[in-house]
């Protein structure tokens, strides 16, 4: 696990997500302007109970406020799949 990958599940964490999962799509983006300055690419599954009567935008809100500066310093594009509990299960 990356440095970049802790950081992002460490700050998450208060989301108290039941399930989370990131993947680091950074070397598909190689010679990328963000991949350049060092910004990484990842994608995000995070199922929290959070996320129960909240619409998609109010979870990404969510998302970026606990991430914080992360979002401008060591991801570049994130890729989010946030869903409650039931959402996620049922599926």
């Amino acid at each position: 696990m990356t440095e970049t990958i802790a950081e992002i599940e460490s700050r998450l964490a208060v989301l108290a997500p039941s399930h989370i999962e990131i993947i680091d799509d950074s070397a598909l983006h190689a010679g990328h302007a963000g991949a350049r300055s060092g910004g990484g690419h990842y994608q995000l599954t995070i199922v929290s109970d959070a996320f129960n009567g909240q619409n998609i935008v109010a979870r990404h809100r969510a998302i970026y406020q606990a991430l914080g500066d992360l979002m401008t310093t060591r991801v570049h594009a994130l890729s989010i799949n946030a869903k409650s509990p039931d959402e996620f299960f049922s599926s």
